[in-house]
């Protein structure tokens, strides 16, 4: 089976640079989740807490691997594997909610059926039939179970990081900290890096730096179709049409990383008009680089 490995076009400024005097180091926790190298900056945090703290971090992640994981064993694989999906959880309904949402906005360029067809593309299988295989409105979705039709398959690679950047963020403000960084592939940024806001910078798959910016409980998510080639070259963000992508680098900020992550990965694939239209579903959210 063909794997997607997720290249980053975003950094953010190290923590401990310029710290002021006697400010305590930041606890800093690094794993993997959804596929991607993942990491949590806490200031101001209690050693004696980050144990627990991080453990409780763990735990969420593999929730959320279990729910939509490509990678492992999860609903959305049995989903794929049965074509329904019986009792879906709170959570994974309302996230099909939200792909239901941006694929209405995009105008159908947000689309997570396309999983057929990237496997097609990635493996040289017809993809003519594939095709044949996607499309959101195929999706039935009631308050019991999720249902597809035979061959069809998703994938939630466009959205669930973001998801996983949100909740994890969610969780570490219920537990009172204020000043985090998230990045799960993409980034939620709450509260400042001591003294000034936290900065990132995005860059093309070549290294380019293209803008530097600062976010405070803000999210971050950037997409270039070319930064990872499947097949004898292809982008890997397919347009359901076969629509070749018209942008290189595209960088989204929004109050919430799943919004960011849906909306950048769609927004390679469509033009400035349909853009601009999009982004009035979603008044929190801008374009931060286009190109």
């Amino acid at each position: 089976m063909t794997t997607l490995t997720r290249r980053r076009f975003v950094t953010i400024a190290a923590a401990a640079a310029a710290l002021p005097a006697r400010a305590a180091e930041p606890a800093i926790w690094t794993g993997r989740a959804l596929g991607a190298d993942s990491r949590i900056v806490l200031i101001g945090a209690d050693p004696h807490r980050t144990r627990r703290l991080f453990a409780k971090v763990e735990a969420e992640l593999a929730r959320i691997e279990s729910h939509f994981s490509l990678h492992q064993d999860s609903a959305l694989m049995r989903l794929n594997r049965y074509g329904r999906l019986s009792h879906p959880a709170p959570e994974i309904a309302d996230l099909f909610a939200l792909a239901t949402e941006m694929h209405r906005a995009t105008a159908g360029a947000f689309d997570p059926t396309i999983q057929p067809l990237w496997r097609a593309v990635a493996s040289g299988a017809d993809v003519e039939a594939a095709r044949a295989l996607v499309g959101w409105h195929r999706v039935r979705i009631t308050r019991d179970d999720i249902r597809i039709d035979p061959g069809m398959a998703l994938t939630f690679n466009g959205i669930a990081q973001g998801h996983a950047a949100d909740r994890v963020a969610d969780l570490l403000r219920r537990e009172g900290f204020t000043d985090v960084l998230v990045d799960m592939g993409e980034v939620m940024a709450l509260g400042r890096n001591h003294a000034r806001d936290w900065q990132a910078a995005v860059a093309t798959p070549e290294g380019r730096e293209l803008i530097r910016l600062g976010l405070s409980d803000r999210a971050l998510a950037t997409s270039s179709p070319m930064g990872t080639r499947i097949g004898t070259g292809t982008a890997h963000i397919l347009h359901p049409t076969g629509q070749p992508p018209l942008w290189s680098t595209v960088a989204v900020s929004a109050d919430r990383a799943a919004t960011a992550d849906a909306l950048s990965t769609a927004f390679c694939l469509m033009d400035e008009a349909a853009i601009r239209t999009a982004l009035t579903y979603f008044p929190d959210a801008r374009v931060e680089v286009i190109g």
